[in-house]
């Protein structure tokens, strides 16, 4: 097997663990693999810099909706501009705020035994 030398101009200098970390993938990892990865790495991390990338919606949600009852749900339906008004305080984007309306709407409609 023939060794290649790749050399790399970064910003900041990469810690002793770092290197080591970057030499272990390119050992195991083969090419074709890590350019698919970096390039998935650099869309995210465009999208993230421009505000695009909202990680963790789902969990977002779970939190808002876990253990909720059918009144409870019903309540904040009824209060849903005071409830906004919150979600927007937390920084919820108004695409997770109609999400979780939606869950609550469903919760509703069950009846609490």
């Amino acid at each position: 097997m023939q060794k290649f030398e790749i050399s790399l101009k970064t910003n900041k200098k990469p810690t002793d663990q770092q290197m080591k970390k970057l030499q272990e993938y390119f050992n195991e990892i083969p090419i074709e693999e890590i350019l698919a990865g970096l390039h998935f790495a650099k869309n995210r991390w465009t999208a993230k810099d421009a505000g695009v990338l909202k990680v963790g919606r789902k969990s977002i949600i779970k939190r808002e909706i876990h253990s909720v009852t059918s009144e409870q749900a019903q309540w904040r339906l009824k209060n849903w501009k005071m409830m906004i008004a919150n979600y927007r305080k937390l920084g919820y984007s108004y695409p997770t705020i109609s999400r979780i309306k939606k869950i609550f709407q469903e919760i509703s409609k069950k009846k609490s035994k």
